[in-house]
């Protein structure tokens, strides 16, 4: 069973143990956006799980080798006067994948439909070693 009393920061938080005590046992606490990556010949295909975001609430941005997906929605008027007991659902979500430095940002293809993003990213081809032999005399 899971241990509720979480460490954080090196200290023991009573709120967050209080907080934890609610959640479900087999809770899955990785990253809001599930992704599946498959590899092929040339690329990565990555397929990206983003239910309830349009195509213009979502951004990609490469960044020193670092492909950053985020997404974010602008909470309703009516929502900023509500009192939440609990608010699980999070109205905005970012994750980063390593993607190596020879990327482009060209190279790179995007595609948004149905709630799945799509993302293309090329290999980078491993660099020649160039052998040169030096002349005996």
């Amino acid at each position: 069973m899971k241990n509720y009393l979480t460490k954080r920061n090196n200290t023991y938080d009573l709120f967050d143990a209080f907080d934890d005590f609610f959640r479900p046992v087999f809770f899955d606490e990785q990253h809001d956006l599930k992704t599946n990556i498959k590899e092929t010949d040339s690329a990565y295909e990555l397929d990206i799980e983003m239910p309830g975001y349009s195509k213009d609430q979502i951004k990609v941005a490469l960044e020193n080798g670092y492909l950053t997906v985020s997404a974010s929605k602008e909470s309703k008027e009516e929502d900023n006067k509500k009192h939440y007991v609990r608010k699980e659902i999070s109205e905005s979500c970012s994750r980063s994948y390593y993607v190596g430095d020879d990327v482009t940002q060209a190279d790179i293809k995007a595609k948004y439909e149905n709630g799945m993003l799509a993302i293309s990213v090329p290999k980078s081809q491993p660099k020649q070693i160039q052998s040169s032999y030096i002349d005996i005399k």
